[in-house]
């Protein structure tokens, strides 16, 4: 019988006496939310909802009762747990009565948005839905607070690292000159055939990062099958496992003994793979999917006496507009806004990277676009900003600078849309609603500057000589095109720069 940690614990407790409601946990790649949401108290039966084959049968295994599956050709036949494919399940909600379950556990619960989910969740009436995610909240996000009532327990990556049950980061990139500018989407993540493709090529490049910047036992995760075996044949002794290798148990136990030093891997180690020793990590198979770039990191994420902290390397390249998941995803961070030159300078540990990541998105050319970017961010959230002149930072925080240095500041929603301002826990909109009655009672002699609407009036004209001389002045290092420079887009930037 597994051991609950005393937060595992907590996170029960607190759901158990939450009764009848829908309810949001965050709790970060190898904290073992799996192991939690298994030992949950149940008045009935439970539904587990997952949108990867993986994700569907790993949970099983934690449960001393009968199980089972409604995905693809398996049905269930009652049993006490059932472990569903959202597709598939979606296509037989007329074989369930809505009443059927008491408990329906959706993992990975940043997917709820989708309009598969919301159809399987409106089927049903259970006492509790139960929500777990290991991603944090990006601002880019969709918003859940439609789906869930209340986030009742958050346990994030730093805490787990803060508190001795996660070991450090230390974050490396290198650019193998991949190109997925021309792969598509599918499903939210690049389509693997395509993507296998783009990757065809790189093997020698990734060797060389093994062997430049790895230490200690390495596991690489590949972008297919071919790929991982063209890899190994670049890394001398390395073993690969594929979803057919079999004696897995065994091999995983002489990587542990340092027999083996390199393991790489096709979508097999990315959810509940219990590697006692993992110190480097490659991600050689790129991402747009929060949830599998935090899998994929989460393997090596465990504590181990011969290991002081976990190698982290992202393989980049080329990808267009797509956001490449890499390691400031893991705290919800964007920097898709940042120079491709100021991105390959994010490395170190990885609490040390959110002020890297300001410094190198605090430029004039992203104070240039801020607008249209913030604009387009509340347009898909449906926020109203009421002209507000807002600057966006790669963490969600939303800025409003002011003269003499003052700024009024909204931290990141979460994943209901929820911030704390002035001390209350608000909805997003509310606070935006608060700032723009704060700055119409307390700041209305500077509307020229924070009030966007007036600000276009006159700022379309082309920078004045005065504006690009104090420029010049104040940004010596920084590329500017003065000769397309509007008014607008200068104040933009001595705002920030007089602002500090």
């Amino acid at each position: 019988m597994i051991q609950l940690r005393d937060y595992q614990i907590e996170c029960i407790d607190i759901l158990d006496n939450k009764g009848h409601g829908r309810y949001l946990v965050q709790m970060a790649t190898g904290l073992g939310k799996t192991v939690t949401f298994a030992n949950i108290r149940r008045q009935g039966r439970m539904l587990i909802l997952s949108h990867r084959e993986e994700l569907v049968r790993q949970p099983l295994k934690y449960f001393d009762c009968t199980t089972g599956i409604e995905m693809a050709s398996e049905r269930s036949h009652g049993e006490e747990i059932v472990s569903a494919s959202v597709q598939s399940i979606v296509h037989r909600l007329d074989n369930f009565d809505p009443d059927e379950f008491d408990v329906i556990i959706v993992d990975e619960a940043h997917h709820s948005a989708a309009g598969t989910y919301r159809k399987v969740l409106e089927h049903f009436t259970p006492r509790q839905v139960i929500g777990f995610t290991a991603t944090p909240n990006r601002a880019d996000k969709a918003r859940l607070d439609d789906i869930y009532e209340e986030i009742v327990f958050k346990r994030d990556l730093k805490w787990g690292i803060k508190n001795g049950y996660l070991c450090d980061i230390d974050c490396k990139r290198i650019d193998i000159g991949y190109d997925l500018s021309a792969v598509h989407t599918r499903c939210g993540d690049y389509a693997p055939g395509e993507l296998s493709e783009a990757m065809s090529g790189t093997e020698d490049a990734i060797a060389e990062a093994y062997r430049d910047m790895a230490k200690g036992a390495t596991l690489i995760f590949a972008a297919s099958v071919s790929h991982a075996e063209s890899i190994a044949e670049k890394i001398p002794d390395s073993v690969v496992i594929t979803g057919k290798t079999k004696n897995r148990e065994n091999i995983i136990n002489a990587f542990t003994e340092r027999k083996i030093p390199c393991l790489i891997n096709c979508m097999v180690f990315t959810e509940g793979t219990d590697i006692p020793l993992v110190e480097t990590v490659i991600i050689a198979r790129p991402t747009q999917s929060d949830s599998l770039y935090t899998q994929m990191v989460g393997r090596g994420l465990r504590l181990h006496p011969d290991k002081e902290k976990l190698t982290l390397i992202d393989c980049v390249g080329i990808t267009g507009k797509r956001s490449l998941c890499t390691a400031p995803s893991l705290l919800g961070i964007d920097i898709s806004n940042i120079s491709k030159a100021q991105q390959d300078k994010l490395e170190g540990d990885l609490f040390e990277l959110p002020e890297k990541i300001e410094r190198a998105a605090d430029t004039p050319s992203s104070w240039i676009r801020n607008i249209e970017i913030v604009n387009l961010w509340a347009r898909e959230q449906q926020y109203n900003l009421h002209d507000i002149n807002f600057f966006q930072m790669p963490d969600g925080r939303l800025i409003c600078n002011l003269p003499d240095r003052k700024k009024l500041i909204i931290p990141c929603p979460d994943e209901l849309g929820n911030v704390i301002y002035n001390g209350s826990r608000t909805d997003m909109q509310s606070a935006i609603d608060t700032v723009y009655t704060e700055l119409n009672e307390n700041y209305s002699d500077s509307e020229y500057i924070w009030n966007l609407e007036k600000a276009k009036r006159w700022g379309r004209y082309p920078a004045s000589d005065k504006q690009i001389n104090l420029i010049k002045r104040k940004c010596r290092n920084e590329e500017i095109d003065f000769d397309s420079l509007t008014k607008l887009q200068a104040s933009q930037i001595l705002n920030r720069v007089m602002g500090g």
